[in-house]
């Protein structure tokens, strides 16, 4: 399997290339800034873009949706509550001020239980609610990919637009912490001491997690 990660945008969000070495397909999660730098890799290494996926539809995580998708001609897949939320004009204006436009309607709704396959590799979705309604993780070739559900020694914020800091703890103990100990987490920002954890090391250092270990 092929992995990369891309720092982009303005609020340096973790964008993750991955990429089935046999088949050359792609699948990309939270395109945020760098469109052309992520489709001239993509280009470079000979892949086909199969899927732009966002873990949750916070506009400093989708804000590259449009431009990708015009790059590379792959869908766009989210959960349903957050691709309506935050194109909802309550939510879009509070989200101007910050200086970001509501992001397209996605092509596809995803959901708990759904496998994205990318030729030989395939990501197991896991509907994550707390950091937003429709936060989503994507497990798979031992790796988790967490948006900001998860950061390395911390969680995202819950205090936007439905954000709901029990149902994150919730989400973190019965879904994420249940995964296999050497699960590798790619987190939605390089919050932490380092870019990447495992599910055994948070369990055992991250405060709002150890507590339930």
């Amino acid at each position: 399997m092929f992995l990369k990660d891309f720092t982009v945008g303005p609020l340096q969000v973790k964008a993750y290339l991955l990429a089935c070495k046999t088949t050359q397909n792609a699948i990309l999660f939270d395109p945020a800034g760098s469109e052309e730098i992520i489709a001239n890799e993509i280009s470079k290494k000979g892949f086909t873009l199969k899927y732009i996926v966002n873990t949750h539809g916070h506009p400093d995580h989708t804000c590259g949706n449009k431009k990708m998708k015009e790059l590379t001609g792959a869908p766009v897949l989210m959960h349903k509550d957050d691709d309506e939320l935050f194109r909802s004009e309550a939510v879009a204006s509070l989200f101007r001020g910050w200086g970001f436009e509501p992001h397209p309607p996605c092509d596809k709704h995803i959901n708990e239980g759904d496998i994205i396959n990318v030729g030989n590799l395939n990501f197991k979705v896991i509907h994550t609610p707390g950091h937003s309604p429709g936060s989503l993780c994507f497990f798979g070739e031992g790796f988790v990919v967490t948006g900001d559900t998860l950061f390395v020694g911390g969680v995202g914020r819950y205090d936007l637009p439905g954000g709901d800091y029990d149902t994150l703890l919730r989400s973190l103990k019965d879904k994420v912490m249940t995964l296999p100990d050497d699960t590798r987490i790619l987190p939605g920002h390089d919050y932490g001491d380092k870019p990447i954890s495992t599910i055994k090391e948070e369990k055992k250092t991250n405060p709002y997690i150890s507590q339930f270990f």
